[in-house]
Order: structure tokens, then sequence, then C-alpha cells
């Protein structure tokens, strides 16, 4: 299944092609506890349509009410749903509060070929910036080459941050991976495992899961990573965890990762470095012991470690401020 961000921007590209006038809305930030992250997309028309989603249903029904009313006729607002001030009937059921860009996009080219760039880095084609100055006007299409949190405020400046999906692939089926996969899921995570050893080739159980019954370094080789992809090791079988790593470091991934105590990491770079050839460049890349240091014992609390050490370094943030 496509990721609902590139659904929605394929779906905004359809109805401009179509003639249609299209609403883009964009979660742009969120307080408390709220049910759709920072750049969480939907797409709407005055008829009622839409595709993605920012609330789970309270928001859109008020937004798609409004849309039907003649509402949102200027180009771009900002509407803050959940504390009373924009839309006053409106409650979020968790009791957070949210704010959306709403932008009104008419049926010409220009619209178009903007979306189109957007679907691109959404299909792992680069990745881009949409940046507004504040007070909001047309955003800017900038290109990214960092990594950090997917929406940002910085004086009079909105960023919101377009690539391809968030991709998390496991190498090797473990107790440890299930949990992976698992929270991998939850956090919106495109979720692949490689598994090559028939014995564990059995169904998995997760939803949203795709298993690939391949050696996962091979899956790596060709294509398998784009820069918003993680790759994580969790066997303790050395032939598989180690031969992922040597093709992980050749790859753009974010994040590299493999399983094992300080004494096994040790003699594992020990190991990359005089049979691979790994430099200490190429070896600082591999996370080894993988892992935040949060004194896990289980299977699950390992790999809540493993998520929270994969999300820190997407959004930007040392290891010396957690």
């Amino acid at each position: 299944m496509q990721p609902l961000d590139l659904q929605v921007i394929q779906r905004a590209i359809h109805w401009l092609e179509s003639g249609q006038t299209v609403w883009l809305c964009t979660v742009i930030a969120s307080f408390g506890s709220s049910p759709r992250p920072p750049g969480a997309l939907l797409v709407a028309r005055s008829d009622g349509a839409s595709c993605g989603s920012l609330s789970g249903g309270c928001i859109e029904d008020d937004f798609l009410q409004r849309v039907a009313q003649g509402g949102f006729a200027e180009p771009i607002a900002l509407v803050r749903y959940g504390d009373g001030s924009d839309a006053p009937q409106v409650r979020l059921p968790c009791g957070g509060v949210l704010e959306v860009l709403v932008e009104r996009l008419e049926a010409h080219g220009a619209n178009v070929e903007h979306l189109r760039r957007l679907e691109s880095a959404l299909l792992g084609r680069g990745r881009l910036v949409r940046e507004w100055r504040l007070p909001f006007a047309d955003p800017e299409l900038l290109e990214d080459n960092q990594d950090g949190p997917r929406v940002e405020r910085s004086g009079d400046r909105l960023r919101v941050r377009f690539g391809a999906a968030q991709r998390l692939v496991i190498a090797g089926v473990s107790t440890v991976a299930l949990f992976c996969a698992q929270f991998a899921v939850a956090l919106d995570f495109e979720v692949i495992i490689c598994e090559p050893r028939e014995e564990f080739q059995h169904p998995l159980g997760i939803a949203n899961v795709r298993f690939e019954p391949i050696l996962p370094a091979r899956w790596i080789a060709e294509g398998g990573c784009h820069e918003a992809t993680a790759v994580v090791a969790l066997t303790h079988d050395p032939r598989l965890d180690d031969l992922t790593m040597m093709e992980a470091v050749n790859s753009p991934a974010f994040y590299i990762g493999v399983m094992g105590s300080q004494k096994t990491s040790e003699k594992r770079m020990e190991r990359l470095h005089r049979i691979a050839g790994m430099d200490e460049a190429t070896l600082a890349r591999i996370h080894a012991p993988i892992g935040l240091a949060l004194g896990s014992k289980t299977p699950a609390e390992i790999a809540l470690a493993v998520l929270a050490d994969i999300v820190r370094v997407r959004n930007g943030v040392a290891r010396e401020r957690v």
C-alpha cells in the first residue's frame, strides 16, 4: 500500500489536472496529545471528497463542512483546532490542540508542477523542503540536505520536509525484530523484514509488515534503501548481521545498527575493518551496540531502545541531549 502522504499528493494532482480546485491541509503543530503528527496531510474538494487525515474524524468533518459552505476562500489560512479559538465547536477527544495550514489551490499548471515535485520526493527521488515566510506567501521548494523534524518554525519561516516514507529494513527474524516491526508500524514506518533462513520463513502475524525471503545484503544491494531508510540487524548471527552491515554502509540509509554487547560489537568492528576494509569513517556509520542505553533487558525493551534511537537520529537530536 502506498504511504498516505503520497496518496494525498497524487489525488491532489489528479483533481487539479481534472480542472478542480482543491484544499491542501498540513498539520504544522500539535500541543498535548494529538491523533496525527506535524506534517500530516489531507486534500479535499468542495463536494466533500477527501483523501488523507488530520485527526481521525473530528477535525475533518468540521473542515469539509466549512469548505462546502464557501469557507477558506483565501489562498492560505492558519486554523487552530482544539482550544476554541478558530473552531469553538470542535474538541479533540484526546484533549490536544492542532494548528493546520490550509492552502486553496486552483487548477493551473504551476500548482500541478509544484505538487509533481513533491510527488517525486515522496517516491524517493531526492528530498525537498516547502518553505514559507511569515506572514504566509506562496511556498518555495528547496533542496533538503539535512536531517531534522518534519516541521520547523524559526523566526519568520515555516519549513515542511518532504521525502520518501520512512522505511525500516530488518535483517532476519528474531523476537526483538518482531517487536521492532510492531513498534515501527505504529510509528508510520514502512517495514520490510528480509529473512533467507528457511526455518524462520513462516507467517509473522504482523499487519502492514512486508516479508522478503531473501538475504538482507542482497535486498539492500539491489536498491532496497533510500535516504529515509533505517537498517537494523538483530539476529546475533554474524553471517547474516555482518553481511548486512557490509552492504548497508554503501547505501544512503540514515541509520545503520546491529545488536550485540559492547564486547561483541568491538569484535564485529575489528572483523569488518579486517575483512571488509572499512575505515573509521565508515565504521562510525554503524550504531553498535544498537539503541539508546535504557537499561533494556526484555526483547520488547530492547526493541523500544532501538526505535527510540532511530527516531532520535531521524529528528537530528544529538545523543548527549537524550
